[in-house]
């Protein structure tokens, strides 16, 4: 497959002259035009190259050292072909806290797709995020006014503290389920790290959600709290987030208040009066005891309810160590939100890391954000491909000086214009570390590394551990390298092995493939092309979901759920919901396609329908088109064919 031509290496050199000043001396389109001119039709477009210092610090390099392995792809080899040794060396790398020893490292006995790792130890994982010196920086955080707050490691694990005796007071017990519904701020971290701490499960709900599907999401999870905040300010606008949750009618509430009129319901609290003395004990736990319950929707209305236990932020530090890179002295940063999967991930990989996180309560779209950044020193910054695109059009970080190390990106599929964008504005200093997962892996599956060259919007490795196998869609043949829908090999740390409210088997092993020695493959609907290979890196690029789950902003969610809430509309018979991928890449659109009793003009129509989804499920789904039809496609079961329509959306 490799595809390497004899004057590819003089093209990078070439390119590389030409990054080195391009910020400075060339407009985006300019260096664009120039990068295009450069590559002509070559597949292999690399936009940056490790050099000889990022690649001895890195710690990768480390690793291979401590293992005597020469080259990335051996390393990544060695880590599949031996995964408990693998992971064994990375629990002890990362520093993972025991109170007692596991006896074994892994035991599969019952099979590859339920196993127990660290079998028989004993911990707290909150435990091992505060091994940092006391006095260091742990959380520093602004807001869209430029106020601004730093906490020290001993400052954070103090008021951690004080919300595990807080809960305790209320009464609740090592189990119990506590929600948090609020931005991903200072009173979000602490009060994440004092559930988990007190043996609790830690319920993260978006709080864009309705109060409708708050309300079926605390149902599901059992919650008998709910931590929330008053209102807060996002775009220049306050979103009050605590009227929904009093309009979802939900368990007692602890309530952060930043407006003195608030008018509390009987039985809730303010955070002031909730947080306890800080002198809680932490709860120690078996390694799959539940900490935190997140959703992700599946094929039906219900959304998935997938639980977290101690041992996934090991996952998550692990991809933060070793593929994004992140070192003690780094501030980090993600533009996420408490309610996905990479707000814990943010907290677990950066303090685990014993690096700084750096968190921004508003919209990153704003020039607050860009001096956010510069100000902060923010070495490590995550994001997602829509808020890139909005950067780009609204050229509004083109004044700041940033001194990013790392950008990394997840979420939903990548423009490859608007990332090479993005490098531009950090002078090419930094590369771009694709990241695919899912909720339900605690991390990524597909990813990069700094010690491999960097293509806009195309992925480098599997993460380490885990192993991949590609189905081709004409030939049903699987492959490690390929273009295809991809499977998980398990086991690997991280994997989810239980649902609340689903068949996880149903969910993730019925249907699908295994490989010629009988180990099961786990399916996860993502679809990749391979753009070829260089220097035994290969190139994957996202091509959208295999399946009827649409990513949309970097949510997941299904098409059925969509369907659910348009079909109210008073003049809908049927709809189809379905997520294109645009012809130049990037993020998803969602267009929808309506069987209706009567001709609507289209779009007051698709603005009603958009009003529909944005108060009955989430605003930041947004309608891109709609298409009125007289059928829609059916299999012989009468199943809706969504596939069959995404080729002729128009887009």
């Amino acid at each position: 497959m490799e595809t390497e031509a004899s004057n590819l290496p003089q093209k990078i050199k070439q390119w590389q002259s030409v990054a080195k000043t391009a910020r400075d001396i060339l407009s985006f389109e300019q260096t664009w035009k120039a990068y295009q001119d450069i590559y002509q039709n070559e597949p292999l477009k690399v936009a940056w190259q490790p050099d000889e210092s990022t690649v001895q610090n890195a710690n990768l390099s480390e690793l291979m050292a401590q293992l005597d392995i020469e080259s990335y792809a051996e390393l990544y080899q060695w880590t599949i072909q031996n995964r408990a040794e693998f992971w064994e060396v990375a629990v002890k790398q990362l520093g993972i806290k025991l109170r007692e020893p596991y006896r074994d490292i892994l035991d599969n006995s019952q099979g590859n797709e339920q196993v127990n790792w660290l079998a028989g130890a004993r911990l707290n994982i909150v435990e091992s995020c505060f091994q940092a010196p006391v006095d260091k920086p742990a959380l520093t955080i602004a807001d869209e006014s430029g106020q601004a707050e730093t906490l020290s490691y001993g400052q954070l694990e103090k008021l951690v503290n004080s919300v595990v005796s807080g809960l305790r007071n209320m009464g609740l017990k090592p189990s119990d389920a506590v929600a948090l519904y609020m931005p991903l701020g200072k009173e979000a971290v602490v009060a994440y790290l004092g559930i988990v701490k007190a043996g609790m499960a830690a319920v993260l709900i978006a709080d864009s959600f309705s109060a409708q599907e708050l309300s079926s999401r605390l149902k599901i999870a059992k919650a008998k709290a709910i931590i929330t905040v008053d209102a807060y300010a996002y775009n220049q606008k306050m979103l009050n987030v605590y009227a929904r949750v009093k309009e979802a009618n939900s368990s007692p509430a602890i309530v952060v208040q930043s407006q003195p009129d608030t008018q509390l319901r009987l039985g809730d609290i303010t955070w002031d009066d909730f947080l306890g003395k800080p002198t809680a004990e932490t709860h120690i736990g078996q390694p799959d005891d539940t900490i935190s319950i997140l959703f992700s929707s599946g094929t039906t209305s219900e959304p998935k309810a997938i639980p977290w236990n101690h041992l996934t932020p090991i996952k998550c530090v692990m991809d933060g160590y070793f593929h994004q890179d992140i070192h003690s002295d780094d501030i980090v940063t993600w533009t996420t939100g408490m309610g996905w999967m990479m707000g814990p991930w943010l907290i677990y990989a950066t303090l685990m890391n014993k690096a700084t996180i750096a968190l921004f309560t508003g919209s990153a779209a704003s020039a607050a954000f860009g001096k956010f950044v510069e100000e902060t020193k923010i070495s490590v910054l995550g994001t997602i491909p829509s808020l890139v695109k909005v950067w780009r059009a609204s050229k509004i970080m083109g004044n700041y000086k940033w001194l990013v190390r790392v950008f990394s990106s997840t979420g939903e599929p990548s423009n490859a214009e608007d990332y090479l964008y993005l490098m531009w504005l950090n002078n090419f200093k930094a590369p771009i570390i694709e990241y695919c997962g899912g909720t339900e892996i605690g991390g990524g599956y597909l990813t990069g590394t700094v010690v491999q060259p960097a293509i806009p919007a195309t992925f480098t490795t599997p993460a380490l551990g885990l192993e991949l196998y590609f189905r081709n869609p004409e030939t049903g043949q699987l492959a490690p390298t390929q273009a295809g829908e991809v499977f998980i090999v398990p086991p690997a740390i991280g994997l989810s092995q239980k649902l609340l409210n689903r068949d996880h088997h149903e969910a993730y092993y019925t249907g699908s493939p295994t490989l010629e020695d009988g180990r099961p493959l786990r399916k996860h609907g993502d679809n990749y092309q391979i753009l070829g290979e260089l220097n035994r890196t290969v190139f994957y690029r996202s091509q959208g979901r295999a399946d009827d789950v649409m990513n949309l902003g970097g949510i997941k969610v299904s098409a059925v759920e969509i369907e659910k809430i348009l079909n109210q509309h008073a003049a809908i018979i049927e709809s189809a919901a379905v997520a294109i991928s645009p012809p130049e890449g990037g993020p998803e659109q969602l267009v929808v396609f309506y069987l209706a009793d009567q001709t609507v003009k289209k779009e007051p129509f698709r603005k009603e329908l958009q009003k529909l989804l944005s108060q009955q499920l989430n605003p930041l789904f947004r309608i891109a088109d709609v298409v009125q039809k007289d059928s829609l496609p059916r299999t012989p079961s009468n199943k809706l064919m969504r596939r069959a329509l995404r080729d002729v959306s128009g887009l």
